[in-house]
């Protein structure tokens, strides 16, 4: 069945919608349905996309544009209350959530060969329980720097969590022959394993938590020097300039068989400059590719792209840290659900603005609103 907008055109096929989320089940008695889950669904992330932070703005944006809604078939007793919003959202199983996002993305985007996933986490600041006092949630994410768009994630009750946390996110991804970019937690050999059992490469940085690893790492470019490759910035009143070297792993002074695949290792040297200051920062890697400086380098900076792009931008535009939502799983769920609205956000290219300024504008024109919606589920129309 096609929903047609107010204007009169084709907007979105109910059952494309539907497929998103036929593996979510409702937690509500069938009996007491007063709304359909998918419409609640639809609302919500509509609201995300409009950049609603919570549930009475939802409310708020549903009772707005209710003459759209219905118009689409949608909520036709009415727009519900915030608590009923609330309480639905909140109670879905966060896995079956995961489940629908991670499938939608394996159909709308195609990853190519080579292309850096940056794995990172980040914390819900405003999260915590305020009834026992439980910690912030912190969802660790697995960002394309190419497109911009996240695969998946996956959530831990704590930063040190991400060790365990980002093998079971990288199980169910599709990532063959990727690149996996991880901070230094994520400098383990279990996780190692795990990417290449996925057929894709690992580039992880090395700290003081292998310190014989960083130690060899460290002697190996101390003893030889490569070409580098150099990258410079200039702006604001400040210089950056960042070198890149690699070397073949059989550099280093003694065996580290236990890194199942190590071909390279890698050093970059970030100096900045402001007028003022300068600092100088070393930092070390270790990757299963065959990679040159050039690709090393290019890995490196993109690996940052998912605290510009993605953490910033769940801060800045959609407000994340400061959302108050914490009972059951309402603040994973919409993390979650952010995350679909960031990706649909990202994957209009019919005009050329912020997330936060087409946020408006989705605000303002319900048009521009399908065309949103549109652009994030094309590939299922197709």
């Amino acid at each position: 069945m096609i929903l047609y907008s107010l204007f009169g055109r084709s907007v979105m096929s109910i059952d494309v919608f539907g497929r998103i989320f036929d593996s979510v089940a409702d937690p509500r008695q069938l009996s007491k349905v007063s709304y359909k889950l998918y419409d609640m669904l639809f609302l919500t992330i509509c609201g995300v996309v409009t950049g609603c932070e919570g549930w009475q703005d939802i409310e708020d944006f549903g009772h707005s544009r209710r003459g759209w809604l219905q118009s689409l078939g949608l909520f036709q007793q009415g727009i519900p209350a915030h608590d009923t919003i609330a309480r639905l959202i909140s109670r879905i199983e966060p896995t079956q959530l995961q489940k629908s996002f991670i499938k939608w993305m394996r159909q709308v985007n195609t990853l190519t060969n080579g292309e850096v996933v940056a794995i990172d986490g980040k914390t819900l600041r405003s999260s915590y329980n305020r009834n026992n006092r439980k910690s912030a949630i912190h969802m660790v994410s697995a960002f394309a720097t190419a497109n911009g768009v996240v695969m998946g994630q996956m959530k831990t009750d704590m930063k040190s969590n991400e060790i365990t946390a980002i093998p079971e996110l990288l199980k169910l991804l599709e990532i063959k022959g990727c690149l996996i970019t991880i901070d230094a937690m994520g400098c383990q050999k279990n996780i190692a394993r795990t990417i290449l059992s996925k057929e894709a490469d690992y580039l992880l940085a090395v700290k003081g938590n292998q310190e014989t690893l960083y130690q060899a790492v460290e002697d190996a470019f101390r003893t030889i020097k490569p070409k580098a490759q150099i990258h410079i910035e200039r702006g604001h009143g400040r210089i950056e300039a960042r070198e890149y070297y690699v070397l073949n792993a059989d550099k280093l002074s003694e065996s580290f068989s236990e890194w199942t695949g190590l071909k390279t290792i890698g050093m970059a040297i970030n100096y900045q400059h402001d007028g003022k200051k300068e600092s100088i920062a070393y930092r070390y890697y270790i990757s299963s590719a065959p990679l040159s400086s050039e690709t090393f380098g290019r890995a490196v900076r993109s690996h940052w792209d998912i605290e510009s792009k993605l953490h910033w931008v769940l801060d800045t535009a959609m407000k994340e840290d400061a959302c108050q939502i914490y009972r059951e799983h309402g603040a994973e769920n919409l993390a979650r659900l952010r995350h679909i609205g960031k990706n649909m956000i990202k994957a209009d290219k019919s005009r050329k603005a912020s997330v936060r300024r087409k946020q408006r504008m989705c605000t303002m024109d319900v048009r521009y609103l399908e065309t949103v919606f549109l652009a994030g589920c094309n590939a299922l129309i197709d």
